[in-house]
C-alpha cells in the first residue's frame, strides 16, 4: 500500500514560481510511476506530468511543456513539480498519483492507470 500527501501549494503572481513536493509511505513507492494531475474549478482533472520508476522517463502536457519539471528522489520517497512561468490557467488543486507495473519503463498518462492517489494541494495563480 503507498499513501502519498502533497505540500507545497499556495498563492502566487503571475510569474512566479512554485515546487510541490508529494511524500510517500510504503516500501514499494520507489517501484512505481510517479504523476502530477490538476483540477480546475469546474473541469475534469487532467494530467500535468509523469516520470518512471527511476527518473529516465518523463511525460509532460503540452500546457506545460517547458515549464514544469517532473523529480524524484527515491531515496527520499518524494515526487517533486517544479512550476515556472506559473499563469492564471495553472489555478487548480494538484494531486500527486502514484501507479502503473513495477518497475516499467513505460510512463502512464491516464488517470486509470495511477492506483494510489494524495489528498491534493491548492495552487493559486493571480494575474
Amino acid at each position: 500500500q503507498v499513501q502519498l500527501v502533497e505540500s507545497g501549494g499556495g498563492l502566487v503572481q503571475a510569474g512566479d514560481s512554485l515546487r510541490l513536493s508529494c511524500a510517500a509511505s510504503g516500501r514499494t513507492f520507489s517501484t512505481y510511476a510517479s504523476g502530477w494531475f490538476r483540477q480546475a474549478p469546474g473541469k475534469e482533472r487532467v494530467f500535468v506530468a509523469a516520470i518512471n520508476w527511476n527518473g529516465s522517463s518523463r511525460y509532460y502536457a503540452d500546457s506545460v511543456k517547458g515549464r514544469f519539471t517532473i523529480s524524484r528522489d527515491n531515496a527520499k520517497n518524494t515526487v517533486y513539480l517544479q512550476m515556472n512561468s506559473l499563469n492564471s490557467e495553472d489555478t487548480a488543486v494538484y494531486y500527486c498519483a502514484a501507479g502503473g507495473f513495477p518497475l516499467a519503463q513505460r510512463v502512464p498518462t491516464a488517470s486509470r492507470d495511477f492506483g494510489f492517489w494524495g489528498q491534493g494541494t491548492q495552487v493559486t495563480v493571480s494575474s
